[in-house]
């Protein structure tokens, strides 16, 4: 089968022959239709993300059809369009995971093939409202932002919630399920257009990080924040410890802007402010995602479809960017 392979750091991604994976007693064979990229693709390929530099197969997220079913597994599962939950071994404790956990695409083979062979505990019907693409966008935007949400900063209606780097899958989708629980939702970003849209989307507004007093500005427009969803980091984290209100809750599960400086400490204990670091979910947090997802009806933004895993580099070259606006897809042949 053909695949997207890292051969080594920071190297170009080949089309490679590869061959096909054989399902296990609890597995099942699955003809993926679609894949989309993740930030954590791009870090992989630049050697900046924990694990495996090379010899991988990326891919967290995937959308396809069962076309075989190991022995151990329903025989009703060979036909059904399913979607692939990408958060593995999680453990016992739903607080954190456990020394087995890992994420689909490092160091197991992820989704940018043409098959993949999963434990069938993974995998769940392609809720109705979604087409095959929409499918294949959500799975770790999904479950991180769920969780983010309703398990760790356990948003309810009503509240005020920012929400940064609006225009990443992620923050599209956080945005989404805090409008569908009833918040009111503020953005921020860099680009003026990607602020509109996400009005256009449901936002109540939304504040440039470029200008130097954006936190200042939010605060008083706003009277503070009751959550605030992060997956930057930085030193910029400090101003978002600003514009929360006192008992507010800050929650983060990204690193792109490097390590958190500029934190004051008193402003921290003095206002009883709760920051929460979070990794992808539970089983349960992923079909308590879907079931949300589908009762709302919810859809992911999509900005690109690329034709074919050869196109998968100037995919990653074009994430890189940061330019889009919604998830990145790749055709999965």
């Amino acid at each position: 089968m053909k695949a997207t392979f890292l051969t080594d750091s920071n190297a170009p991604l080949i089309i490679k022959e590869v061959e096909m994976p054989i399902p296990g007693e609890d597995h099942v064979l699955v003809k993926l239709a679609y894949s989309s990229l993740n930030h954590r693709d791009v870090w992989i390929q630049k050697g900046q993300y924990a694990g495996p530099k090379a010899g991988l197969i990326l891919g967290s997220d995937g959308s396809g059809k069962v076309i075989q079913a190991g022995r151990n597994v329903d025989s009703r599962w060979v036909g059904k369009t399913v979607i692939i939950n990408p958060s593995h071994n999680w453990g016992d404790n739903p607080a954190a995971f456990g020394d087995q956990f890992k994420i689909l695409g490092n160091p197991d083979p992820g989704t940018f093939a043409e098959y993949i062979a999963v434990d069938v505990q993974y995998i769940h019907e392609k809720p109705e409202h979604l087409t095959d693409i929409e499918a294949a966008a959500l799975p770790l935007a999904g479950i991180t932002t769920y969780r983010a949400l309703f398990t760790r900063a356990r948003l309810k209606s009503g509240e005020k919630i920012l929400i940064t780097g609006i225009g990443a899958g992620t923050a599209l989708l956080a945005l989404q399920y805090a409008i569908a629980a009833g918040a009111q939702v503020y953005v921020t970003s860099s680009s003026e257009d990607k602020i509109e849209r996400a009005k256009r989307l449901g936002a109540t507004g939304g504040f440039n990080y470029k200008e130097q007093d954006w936190f200042i500005k939010a605060k008083q427009a706003t009277g503070g924040f009751d959550v605030v969803l992060d997956s930057a980091s930085g030193s910029g984290f400090g101003n978002l410890i600003e514009t929360a209100k006192a008992g507010g809750r800050i929650v983060f599960f990204g690193g792109t802007d490097g390590p958190i400086g500029n934190i004051v400490p008193n402003k921290v204990y003095w206002r009883n402010l709760s920051i929460l670091g979070t990794t992808m979910g539970t089983l349960e947090e992923f079909r308590e995602m879907l079931a949300f997802t589908s009762a709302h009806e919810i859809k992911p933004i999509i900005d690109k479809v690329y034709p074919s895993l050869a196109e998968a580099q100037m995919a990653f070259d074009y994430m890189h960017e940061g330019k889009q606006f919604g998830k990145i897809v790749l055709t999965n042949q």
